[in-house]
């Protein structure tokens, strides 16, 4: 597995040196360093694609197509699936939001990242569950008193990191005449996502969580829709002919929603960053997920932010309350004391995590306010076992 690139040391505020300690993965994964080789590589020969005859173009234009098919392999994406290059997650739903057939109405779980819960015009919005069995029960419940178009759910949360029951709520969305649509962001560096295997009509993840962060997402799956929908954007590329009242013939294809010159170093860092994923082996980072867990158990001024039970499948992120102290002033003090790298806040879920905060805060303390704030550690490729006993030390002693 290609190694990360990284600070290397950081100074603490006694003067003291230490390897930075990075547990801030889910916002933005570290590059890999195959994927900046290889946008190094490609940089002298950077042109535009498409359309250009010359060496530079021929050659972006070749690398740019042949990222969006390693793409489309890393996904399992089926005949007459598309694969769409965006900014991010956010962007590609959004698009996806725009290529709705009109009047279609959107099913979403209000646990869903802001990306996920604020792009649909027409919505029906459920009560996050409390097991990925009442997750499954709540949706059938649901699609059999309202018909529903497209139903969007997060494989991963990025407040919890529990997994979510794709593959289940996609054969009853199914079953009633629904789509479904997958933010994979926070499952795509931690597990294979295969569209066929969930059996999901699209999925969205970001490039800058897939360890290439160079501003590049991807919406794939169903083309249909997309192929009818009005261009996301208006300009060069989506247009296959303008006439001179300005009339416009659109294309057809991942070009209709990729207006504009593209992100060709984005694109050729996604498509690396999948090749590096597809060899990876995510046990370590399982148990690093077993090794914070408990290690905050045995801590009696923090309480692990969760939905489901406590033995639920979850990927590498673990949000937390702390009683006795403001989180922001903790983030500060692990960063300047610790060298850790944390988040806090209401990571744009805020209506999850909200519930999730109060609901921690009176396990610790049925008396206590809840902070506004909670405090949140995430990791991935790059995170040791030196990094998390850092960071429960520094909890344990401050």
């Amino acid at each position: 597995m290609s190694t990360i690139l990284s600070p290397g040391d950081v100074k603490l505020r006694d003067g003291r040196s230490v390897d930075f300690a990075n547990l801030d993965v889910a916002a933005t994964a570290p590059c890999l360093r195959v994927v900046a080789d290889a946008v190094a590589e490609l940089l002298p020969f950077y042109g535009s694609v498409h359309r250009g005859a010359g060496a530079l173009s021929e050659r972006c234009t070749r690398e740019y197509e042949q990222a969006r098919e390693t793409v489309a392999d890393f996904l399992g994406a089926r005949d007459g699936d598309t694969v769409v290059f965006t900014r991010n997650t956010t962007d590609a739903l959004n698009l996806l939001a725009r290529a709705l057939p009109e009047d279609t109405t959107v099913l979403t779980f209000d646990a869903e990242h802001h990306a996920n819960l604020l792009p649909w015009r027409r919505t029906v919005h459920l009560d996050a569950p409390r097991s990925p069995q009442e997750a499954v029960a709540a949706l059938e419940r649901a699609l059999s008193r309202q018909r529903c178009g497209l139903v969007s759910v997060t494989a991963a949360s990025n407040v919890t990191g529990e997994v979510w029951p794709v593959a289940a709520l996609a054969e009853v969305a199914h079953r009633f005449g629904a789509r479904i649509a997958v933010d994979a962001a926070q499952l795509a560096p931690h597990a294979p996502v295969d569209l066929a295997a969930l059996g999901a009509d699209y999925v969205a993840f970001s490039g800058h969580k897939v360890y290439a962060p160079f501003g590049a997402g991807v919406l794939a799956g169903r083309a249909d829709w997309l192929d009818a929908a009005e261009p996301y954007l208006a300009g060069g590329g989506a247009s296959a002919s303008v006439g001179s009242d300005l009339d416009v013939n659109w294309t057809t294809g991942p070009a209709r929603h990729e207006a504009g010159t593209p992100n060709l170093l984005g694109a050729v860092a996604i498509a690396t960053a999948c090749r590096a994923l597809g060899d990876a082996d995510h046990a370590h980072e399982r148990a690093l997920v077993t090794r914070l867990r408990d290690g905050l158990a045995g801590l009696s001024h923090v309480e692990e932010l969760r939905l489901f039970d406590a033995d639920a499948e979850r990927v590498g992120i673990v949000s937390f309350a702390v009683l006795g102290e403001e989180p922001g002033e903790l983030a500060t003090r692990l960063g300047r004391d610790h060298g850790i790298g944390v988040r806090t806040g209401l990571f744009c879920a805020h209506p999850l995590t909200r519930r999730l905060l109060a609901e921690a805060t009176a396990r610790l303390d049925p008396e206590a306010p809840a902070p506004g704030h909670a405090v949140r550690a995430s990791f991935g490729l790059g995170t040791t076992e030196e990094h998390i006993d850092r960071l429960l030390t520094a909890l344990r002693h401050g």
